[in-house]
């Protein structure tokens, strides 16, 4: 059992990342779903897919890369971890390398960027950074 699954999620999709899979499969939930919509969104993945089993739910991602297979992804940092909730107002919202990554937050209204957080004008638990 996965105690941290939006973790886990950045870590096979980072995993898969390094070695150049063209997809990678991760535990299906609301979470992590809302954030492969994001990814899709932002054009980090190119697809993804959602498929319910009586086994578990689970949710496969097409990773996206360059002409040269060059990686689009080149980094995911998990930032509110279980032992550690990081929270923040509408003020205080990172930028991710100068606005070139994107923070994904959980907010009220649910999951959305750092970018679409500060226009709501809308603060809440820093999810991840990716770059």
């Amino acid at each position: 059992m996965v105690a941290d699954k939006i973790a886990d999620m950045l870590t096979r999709i980072r995993n898969a990342n390094q070695l150049k899979y063209d997809t990678v499969e991760v535990i299906g939930t609301k979470m992590t779903l809302g954030i492969a919509e994001i990814l899709k969104k932002q054009g980090y993945i190119s697809e993804y897919a959602y498929e319910k089993s009586s086994k578990g739910d689970k949710l496969t991602l097409t990773l996206k890369y360059g002409e040269k297979k060059e990686r689009v992804i080149t980094g995911l940092k998990r930032i509110s971890k279980s032992g550690l909730r990081v929270y923040v107002s509408c003020d205080e919202i990172p930028r991710v390398l100068n606005g070139l990554g994107i923070a994904i937050i959980s907010t009220s209204k649910g999951l959305m960027t750092d970018k679409e957080a500060r226009e709501a004008k809308l603060g809440g638990e820093v999810l991840a950074y990716i770059w």
